[in-house]
């Protein structure tokens, strides 16, 4: 028989043993669900070359489709036609397909962004009570393409110039508030973001290449040159209210 000090270490042991067992288990659940999600699917589309001015092309719809029997469309022209192919959003999101002439032509997905960004910040001139207040008030542009078979100029500037139009009014109607500011990052080793600064988007500097959960304070990835369009003339004040 062990002695009563060594039975409460072996039980306690038997209890973090087990507890240990239990997490991991729950770990490899969770990375299971994680990479169960299945990758979506390729549609069929005509990919006949569209190329036109932009006069010619005729009259441009932007569809949102985030919960409409379009949205798998979307999914599938992104994963196999997005650099970065299809990424499942969290948070406030909104997805958008372009059609002209009857074909989809671009697609365009928008979240929520991210907390603390320095260039934007000092941009804004919010403080962080303000930012942590007024965060959902922007929207960023984490997706944005035209596919690959249209060649069609001016036209990726002439539909961010659209969609700072009406994209307040489409976060209002889902998600009960307007947005005041828009933004989202260009990798200049890939893009120039020449559509952006053509539809007035502005360049406010670029990421440190640290990420949000930086602790090491050494950049980790790519860095991105960070671009912004207010979408009101009040945006300062809207967003730095306290």
């Amino acid at each position: 028989m062990l002695p009563q000090h060594r039975a409460t270490a072996v039980t306690w042991i038997e209890r973090v043993t087990a507890q240990m067992t239990i997490d991991e288990e729950q770990e490899q659940i969770r990375g299971q669900r994680r990479t169960a999600r299945p990758r979506p699917e390729a549609v069929l589309i005509d990919t006949t070359p569209l190329a036109m001015p932009l006069a010619a092309l005729g009259p441009i719809e932007i569809q949102l489709v985030r919960r409409t029997a379009d949205e798998p469309l979307f999914h599938s022209l992104m994963e196999q036609f997005h650099y970065l192919r299809y990424e499942q959003p969290v948070g406030e999101h909104l997805k958008y397909l372009v059609w002209a002439q009857g074909r989809p032509v671009a697609c365009l997905a928008w979240s929520s962004a991210p907390r603390h960004l320095g260039s934007r910040d000092r941009f804004i001139g919010w403080s962080g009570e303000a930012r942590r207040r007024n965060i959902r008030f922007l929207a960023y542009n984490t997706r944005f393409l035209i596919l690959p078979w249209v060649a069609v100029p001016h036209l990726a500037s002439h539909i961010l110039g659209r969609m700072a139009r009406q994209i307040s009014e489409d976060w209002e109607r889902i998600y009960g508030h307007r947005i005041y500011y828009l933004e989202t990052f260009i990798d200049p080793e890939r893009f120039r973001g020449t559509c952006y600064r053509a539809a007035n988007w502005m360049v406010l500097g670029r990421t440190t290449g640290r990420g949000k959960d930086d602790r090491t304070h050494r950049a980790n990835r790519s860095i991105k040159e960070v671009l912004g369009l207010p979408v009101t003339r009040r945006f300062r004040e809207l967003l730095q209210q306290e």
